[in-house]
């Protein structure tokens, strides 16, 4: 049975767009509840009956998650220009060697506009 499992993080962080022209309102200082879902997807163990543990899950997010929450994202490597778009290539790029089965990325950073990455 394939399936596809989806683990939500939520993260405090301040930014700003620094490419952006001074006008723009996002080229400000501000902050955002960013929401991360991390999606894997493959076969199930048919004796567990599950694809992988959420824990597990939780537990390779973790370390990207310190980095994230309640930081200046233009603060750290890869994300001097933290979009959201920019973001979910950077949680890729930490996820993805120990992750294989992930599929997709999507960051959301308000309740109405999110990003959805699914690697190169």
């Amino acid at each position: 049975m394939k399936v596809e499992l989806r683990k939500t993080i939520q993260f405090e962080s301040a930014h700003l767009l620094p490419h952006l022209p001074p006008h723009h309102k996002c080229r400000r200082l501000h902050g955002h509840s960013f929401q991360a879902e991390i999606v894997v997807a493959g076969e199930c163990d048919p004796q567990l009956g599950w694809l992988m543990d959420y824990a597990e899950i939780s537990r390779m997010v973790k370390p990207c998650w310190e980095k994230l929450d309640h930081h200046y994202l233009n603060e750290i490597k890869g994300l001097e220009n933290p979009t959201s778009e920019n973001i979910a290539k950077w949680l890729w790029e930490h996820l993805k060697p120990s992750m294989p089965m992930l599929t997709e990325i999507v960051v959301a950073e308000t309740c109405t506009a999110r990003c959805v990455y699914c690697g190169e």
